[in-house]
């Protein structure tokens, strides 16, 4: 299992019908295989997530987030690690609102 305690990620990609930019740090913590994260910058004011990690570094996860617009934002979210050739975690996710229009999309965050 991966372990992604202490580790800052940020995203490199996203899809338009997302908040996060380059500009949204995610501060990762994990005991055991429960993974947890707070996260803010660019269109997010705050968020949190929590998830958990399975054997490959899977992560299965909630997240939860007030926008600049002070709307409060709700969806799921699966993320498959890609290790990279500097040893840094890659985490290509696919995800989806669970309020405004629920739609879906994708995205990939890497770890700085």
């Amino acid at each position: 299992m991966i372990n992604y305690n202490n580790k800052i990620f940020r995203p490199i990609s996203n899809t338009e019908n997302g908040e996060t930019s380059n500009e949204t740090k995610f501060h990762y913590k994990q005991v055991g295989n429960v993974l947890s994260s707070e996260y803010s910058g660019g269109k997010i004011l705050t968020g949190h997530l929590i998830g958990l990690v399975d054997k490959d570094g899977n992560i299965n996860m909630r997240y939860h987030q007030v926008n600049i617009n002070h709307e409060l934002m709700t969806g799921l979210c699966k993320s498959k690690p890609e290790i990279l050739n500097n040893g840094k975690i890659r985490l290509h996710e696919t995800w989806e609102w669970t309020s405004g229009d629920n739609s879906k999309g994708n995205s990939i965050i890497e770890e700085l």
